[in-house]
């Protein structure tokens, strides 16, 4: 079965946020801070083997196989579309990046055993290579080994050879347009009429083909290219058995599908749609020397890292870059409020999809997601219309309260496992709310209030979240120019 999946420093040394709930051991299993008890843990595996990659330039299907010790066989597997006639240039610097997919892609297997020790055995890695990976498995997995209770998610290492890091790669010779990843959120919506003006080609990606992804494409006007991923069955064999489970950084994996896409259709740049909230890690876990991120893979030492991968691995030519990266969620939030061409077809809510896919309601009603969502867009649209969108008014349904108290980080909260903004934007909004005619009735703004600023307090929390920011990578006059068009 072929499934789509929607969507620091170098060094891999980032800072502790401070105290917090942290797993400890349990007589039968481990229990995480968040009350998990997790079964027993599985016989130690030694080591997790990289064996080979492979493209079939007649289907462009990509393998990628792994191996747990010398039993225990993986084999993933990627659709592309493939034109007829891929230069040799850009065939050599697809295979280049199939290479780092092999890589990258790798950590659902790994994350399954959790081996102490891992080996290549394509190509060896130099230490920057090396490094890049360690760091990116280690915090990808943050969330993963929270939850499960193995702090040895910190202690993962990739082996490295003697060879220097080499120079930039040789170009692709694409010419200018853009690849945009999309997932049927807002996010993406905004890139896409962001960049509907620019004068260069255009096309949507997805791994997968879900009706949101469809028909985000389709209001933007944008040509869709599908790629298809199909996770090895044993590996959810070896889950029914008790294998570890839990989040990986697939954003960096859909990446690296989104640059092996452009190079096949003649675009030189991939733009992302990650929000500088993405940066913003959810918990510390002193035990494994790192803060946990569910958005790792979206944040901004993930964007950096693989800009710089596919420069030097895959073509110097090609760029890869958030179009929102300086922006909160709650800026992102705004400008697609104007947006309401997209407002009856995108989809933010990660259980809809996983429950009911494209065939039910467009959001649960009940998730970190739709919560943040509904709550950020409610300063700047009419209640009416947001409760069209939802189907019901989050706000005033009374048994809200506690989710809405985790994004506001009270009653000892910390900020949802989940891709939702900063804490910061969510006492603004809802503070914002609290002065609304419109809102202040609602039951959770009255429950809440004390939890967040009001007045005039809040109107300037509000203004100073809606600030653009740096660290960013994108050119400065597309910057402008998208702005202006979108109201960012």
């Amino acid at each position: 079965m072929w499934i789509g999946i929607p969507g620091g420093r170098l060094d891999g040394s980032p800072g502790l946020l401070g105290n917090t709930t942290t797993p400890r051991l349990h007589s039968r299993g481990w229990t995480t801070g968040s009350g998990r008890t997790c079964g027993s843990p599985l016989p130690r595996a030694d080591t997790f083997h990289f064996d080979e990659h492979h493209i079939d330039w007649a289907s462009g299907e990509v393998s990628l196989a792994y191996r747990v010790d010398r039993d225990i066989a993986f084999v993933e597997r990627f659709a592309f579309p493939v034109p007829e006639r891929p230069t040799a240039e850009v065939r050599a610097a697809v295979e280049r990046a199939v290479r780092l997919l092999h890589l990258v892609a790798g950590v659902s297997y790994f994350k399954a055993f959790l081996p102490p020790r891992i080996e290549v055995h394509t190509q060896p890695l130099d230490p920057e290579l090396a490094q890049v990976l360690t760091t990116l498995y280690r915090n990808g997995l943050g969330e993963f080994g929270w939850r499960n209770g193995l702090p040895e998610v910190g202690r993962v290492s990739f082996p490295a050879g003697a060879a220097a890091a080499p120079g930039l790669a040789a170009a692709s010779g694409n010419a200018a347009g853009f690849l945009v990843p999309v997932g049927g959120g807002k996010d993406s919506a905004v890139v896409l009429r962001g960049l509907a003006d620019e004068p260069v080609p255009h096309s949507a990606f997805s791994v997968g083909d879900r009706e949101p992804m469809r028909a985000t494409a389709r209001v933007a006007g944008y040509p869709h290219v599908v790629a298809e991923r199909r996770l090895d069955p044993r590996l959810f064999e070896e889950n029914a058995k008790g294998a570890y489970n839990g989040h990986v950084p697939v954003t960096a994996i859909v990446s690296l599908a989104a640059v092996i896409t452009a190079l096949l259709h003649g675009h030189d740049t991939v733009v992302m749609a990650n929000e500088r909230s993405a940066s913003s890690p959810n918990v510390a876990w002193p035990e494994a020397g790192m803060d946990v991120n569910h958005q790792f893979s979206k944040g901004w030492w993930a964007e950096a890292a693989l800009r710089r991968l596919v420069h030097r691995y895959v073509a110097a030519d090609v760029g890869y870059y958030s179009l929102l990266r300086p922006f909160s969620e709650l800026a992102v939030l705004r400008a697609f409020a104007t947006m309401p061409q997209f407002h009856d077809v995108f989809v933010s809510c990660n259980s809809a999809y996983r429950i009911r896919g494209d065939d039910g309601s467009r959001w649960c009603g009940d998730c970190p997601k739709c919560r943040f969502v509904f709550l950020g867009l409610a300063p700047f649209v009419e209640r009416d219309h947001l409760v069209g969108i939802f189907g019901r008014d989050l706000l005033r349904d009374a048994s809200q309260r506690d989710g809405f108290a985790a994004l506001l980080e009270v009653d000892g909260a910390h900020k949802p496992f989940e891709c939702v903004g900063e804490v910061g934007e969510a006492r603004a909004a809802m503070g914002v709310l609290a002065g609304d005619d419109a809102w202040r009735d609602a039951d959770v703004v009255r429950a809440l209030a004390g939890a967040y600023p009001t007045g005039v307090e809040a109107g300037r929390h509000l203004d100073a979240a809606l600030v653009a920011r740096t660290p960013h990578a994108v050119p400065a006059g597309l910057l402008e120019r998208v702005r202006a068009a979108v109201g960012l």
